[in-house]
């Protein structure tokens, strides 16, 4: 099946055996040239769940691997919808939400893996409290370490600069300097955290039709923190629960098909996430100091790759 959607992209696909108009559980994912990845994480989701019903929803930013044929071919079931060029990520999730059926949503990462019933935890751990409107897992990379990402607190500029200087990596017992990656805190125990991680994170249908979808003005990157902050500003709770576990290769989501556009991506995203939410709190002097640290690393961080490559 085709039809057509949004300019410049087509929709491929059906919903799963089992779709009814009160779907359980929608998983969105957004590929950019992920084949590699994309067969372990969508075979992992079904273990992940008991026997809720579910779709699986990608969006496609002009692959040129193969994996959106491969996929099709191997998964027909999965509904798919084709951008033409590479829309950023934000959009794109925003263009799987924007169709999904679920009351909670899944957004997820191409190159993340489901553990068994990793999802199934999640959800049973926000239905305990009607206040919980996000939740993230424990994360963890290939080799079985844990990354740090996964949970954070908000991400003021102490917290982004003692994160940037290395004091949380010096002082890590220290609260004054890990309120970026909440440090302090141990990976083992839940608790209410300021965001979490967009390589899998669950949501409330709810917490959307409260607050709206994530904000197309982030190409990529924080927008999983601003949209947490959002839900954090509307009453919403926060959590990380490390019963659920999910594994994460990280960076091959995307990025690694356009590093140097993915470092001033990232480093935009910080700007905008603090003009946005911080600004106001500070003085003008201080916003233009942000400004001009984040332009240095920017073009520090531009200038090592290119060295190195």
């Amino acid at each position: 099946m085709r039809r057509y959607g949004w300019f410049g992209a087509y929709e491929y696909g059906k919903y799963l055996a089992g779709f009814n108009g009160n779907m359980d559980v929608s998983f969105c994912i957004v590929n950019l040239n992920a084949k590699k990845h994309l067969n372990g994480c969508i075979a992992s989701i079904p273990k992940s769940l008991n026997k809720l019903s579910y779709e699986i929803i990608i969006v496609d930013n002009n692959s040129m691997d193969g994996s959106v044929e491969y996929i099709q071919d191997k998964y027909p079931s999965v509904h798919w919808i084709i951008n033409s060029r590479n829309e950023g990520y934000t959009k794109a999730i925003n263009q799987a939400l924007r169709v999904s059926r679920g009351s909670y949503k899944v957004v997820l990462n191409p190159d993340s893996i489901l553990m068994p019933d990793s999802i199934s935890k999640l959800l049973t751990f926000i239905n305990s409290d009607e206040n919980i409107g996000i939740a993230g897992p424990k994360v963890i990379d290939s080799k079985g370490s844990f990354q740090k990402s996964c949970r954070r607190g908000i991400a003021r500029p102490v917290a982004v600069f003692s994160y940037f200087l290395g004091f949380s990596r010096l002082y890590p017992s220290n609260e004054k300097y890990t309120g970026y990656h909440l440090n302090h805190l141990s990976p083992n125990e839940t608790n209410e955290v300021g965001g979490v991680s967009g390589s899998c994170m669950v949501i409330r249908k709810d917490v959307i039709d409260n607050i709206g979808y994530f904000d197309e003005r982030y190409f990529a990157y924080q927008e999983d923190s601003d949209f947490c902050l959002t839900a954090i500003k509307n009453g919403w709770k926060v959590y990380y629960h490390p019963d659920a576990i999910v594994k994460h290769i990280g960076g091959q989501g995307g990025s690694n098909s356009v590093p140097t556009r993915a470092i001033f991506e990232w480093h935009r995203s910080y700007v905008r996430y603090y003009y946005k939410n911080f600004a106001k709190d500070y003085s003008s002097i201080f916003n233009i100091f942000y400004l001009f640290v984040m332009i240095c690393k920017l073009i520090v961080a531009e200038t090592t790759y290119m060295i190195k490559h």
